[in-house]
């Protein structure tokens, strides 16, 4: 009877065991390029809510305050405290950081990018740090291809078409990619001039002393093509102060926050670049998490396909239009 009594008891042991290795809780690690960008607040969001789908999983956020000096020595200090399963990063530095990541790679953390790949060459999504989870994010050099691309139909019957080009800062690899980027495609039109850069560090109000500097000098202005939403909002103020009408300018910009869907719904600003903040933090968190279960992950996610994010890359009025229940994923 003793006997039997044992074996019955089997099936509820093997349950329970079986319970409690699936129950494991995790801890993910989320570090921002910096916690107080609208942008990285959003993809923050989109972590936790795969955190808290999954039930069993913590997450943390650490400020990068857009310093790659900082960042990278946060993931070491993150490393050496042996508190994370997994990491999603938001790079500073998409180049310098690589070393940081493999360390991580090597303690047996799941890592996934968020935004830009992780590596020398940024016009690939394909892993380039052995090891690496998965990779939400797009090429730089795609956006700004096809911004730039739309700036060049815009000024087809325009000469001279003169233009500002506002780009977040020249030092960081992925904006640097994208400034050479625009800078090809527009040099090869004799009709397009660019008439002054600037600098703008994804923030209004230095995007407007630099728009407001550059107008000095720049007369004349026809178009502002911007990788970012954020320099449009200094820019259009700084232009109106000069005394342009900015309804009459072509004002292109990236990220579409919800701030910029309003201003080109209004027929103020006249496009920007798709940017999912929120799908990126989500799907790179789902990918460590699955990771972390076992289970086999896709390293490449493309969030600028139509497929993903919902709509066409390059979104105006038309667009907007056309897909009317879209909705931006954060606020600008």
């Amino acid at each position: 009877m003793k006997l039997i009594l044992k074996f019955a008891l089997l099936p509820v042991f093997f349950f329970f065991y079986a319970h409690s290795v699936v129950a494991k809780d995790f801890n993910i690690a989320f570090f921002a390029s910096s916690s107080e960008n609208g942008y990285n607040q959003a993809t923050w969001e989109g972590v936790k809510k795969a955190a808290s789908e999954a039930g069993n999983v913590n997450a943390e956020i650490y400020n990068g305050e857009f310093n790659a000096t900082l960042q990278y020595a946060q993931i070491e200090d993150i490393i050496a405290s042996k508190k994370f399963d997994g990491f999603v990063v938001v790079p500073n530095d998409t180049v310098g950081i690589a070393g940081a990541i493999e360390q991580a790679i090597a303690a047996d953390i799941k890592v996934a990018t968020s935004l830009f790949p992780i590596g020398p060459d940024l016009t690939t999504l394909e892993p380039q740090v052995k090891g690496i989870t998965a990779t939400a994010a797009g090429s730089p050099v795609y956006g700004a291809t096809l911004q730039a691309n739309e700036v060049v139909k815009y000024c087809k019957d325009k000469d001279p078409c003169n233009t500002i080009i506002m780009i977040g800062q020249k030092i960081y690899p992925f904006d640097k990619l994208r400034y050479d980027t625009f800078l090809d495609i527009l040099g090869k039109e004799s009709n397009i001039k660019v008439v002054a850069t600037v600098e703008g560090n994804y923030s209004p109000d230095v995007s407007l002393t630099g728009m407001t500097d550059a107008l000095q000098s720049a007369k004349d202005v026809h178009v502002v093509l911007s990788n970012a939403d954020q320099h449009l909002l200094g820019a259009e103020i700084a232009l109106a102060d000069a005394g342009y009408n900015v309804a009459d300018l072509y004002l292109m910009g990236g990220g579409a926050a919800e701030i910029a869907i309003e201003a080109i719904q209004a027929g103020q600003w006249d496009a920007t670049f798709i940017g999912v903040p929120f799908s990126e933090g989500y799907l790179s968190a789902k990918a460590v998490i699955a990771a972390l279960n076992g289970e086999n992950v896709d390293p490449v996610i493309d969030i600028t396909k139509p497929e993903v994010v919902g709509i066409d890359p390059i979104i105006t009025k038309e667009v907007l239009d056309a897909n009317p229940n879209w909705k931006p994923e954060w606020g600008g």
